[in-house]
């Protein structure tokens, strides 16, 4: 089954995952210009009635890009929606969305059917992000459009099982929109992402290392100094298992070796996240961090994506 026709935009078969704290307008806007599906939590946006302006603002800038390149316009962006039974801002940050006509909402952390059909109303499309077979099914059959399987060496909240494995049994039953997430940080990791089933790359840790992100500057450049070995899967920090920066539990005083294990029971996400504090000095990073190499602005990352992904492509034809 294709792809709707609203990403027929992109010039890269990527989006650039929504991340918590990190994705803000800027970042979005530049990703959207960039050619790429940018993406962020509405979480992001407090107190609650600044969903609207940010709205406002994206809806404004991209639509003046696009006046100004007929020939290339951006590709649509998205919002990221935490349905977890916590999240005492869903019911208003949906009726946002639907009031903007939002084209893509990503759904995370539970599957409710009534922000499907509120999503539906108006013609957008709702991506939901799983790290099973279990949640991937129960997610369709509640009405999500397409899935993201968030395997093993994902950035932030991620699952265990191998994206070869995983995108292999998606498929088994679904042929409809599927994105892939999990160490993916250059050209080659979309083209590999889309050789084993999927349609799009879905993409975080690299663009923290971007001008545009909502990151310290030290979140960053630990980004550019980590490899896949500086990774540590734990759910101390938020009560779901997810992938951080050794580095940045070293610098709070932890023993990366020893994490004691959190309670999910007690995960909240009312007022925006479980643990602020502990999402303020704990970074969320994948093991795709060893292909990032520099901080630099959005375009010029996207670029160099495009550019090894031709490549790549041309390469593995030529073979």
């Amino acid at each position: 089954m294709a792809l709707p026709p609203l990403f027929d935009k992109l010039r890269l078969p990527a989006v650039g995952a929504p991340q918590f704290i990190i994705a803000n307008p800027e970042l979005v806007i530049a990703q959207c210009k960039g050619g790429i599906v940018g993406a962020f939590p509405a979480l992001n946006a407090r107190p609650q009635p600044l969903l609207d302006d940010w709205l406002h603002r994206i809806k404004d800038e991209l639509a003046a890009y696009d006046d100004a390149n007929p020939g290339a316009p951006a590709a649509p962006y998205a919002v990221n929606q935490i349905v977890h039974k916590t999240n005492e801002r869903l019911e208003a940050d949906v009726a946002t969305c639907v009031k903007h006509k939002v084209p893509i909402v990503i759904t995370s952390l539970g599957a409710r059917p009534e922000v499907n059909e509120a999503i539906h109303s108006y013609g957008g499309i709702v991506l939901h992000d799983v790290i099973n077979i279990t949640f991937a099914k129960k997610a369709l059959e509640k009405g999500a459009d397409g899935l993201i399987a968030v395997a093993a060496g994902a950035g932030g909240h991620a699952g265990a099982l191998s994206p070869i494995a995983f995108i292999h049994e998606i498929r088994e039953f679904f042929d409809g929109p599927l994105l892939l997430s999990g160490a993916i940080a250059t050209g080659k990791g979309i083209l590999a992402a889309q050789a084993m089933g999927a349609d799009l790359a879905y993409m975080g840790s690299a663009f923290i290392a971007t001008t545009e992100a909502n990151a310290p500057q030290a979140y960053k450049q630990m980004i550019v100094d980590s490899a896949a070995g500086d990774i540590v899967y734990s759910n101390l920090f938020t009560g779901v298992l997810g992938n951080y920066l050794k580095g940045s539990i070293v610098a709070a005083g932890l023993d990366p070796a020893n994490l004691e294990q959190s309670d999910a029971t007690k995960m909240n996400f009312s007022g925006g996240s479980s643990k602020a504090k502990a999402w303020k000095d704990i970074w969320g990073a994948g093991q795709g961090v060893g292909g990032v190499h520099d901080i630099v602005p959005t375009a010029d990352l996207i670029a160099r994506l495009k550019r090894e992904y031709d490549e790549a492509k041309r390469g593995l034809c030529g073979r």
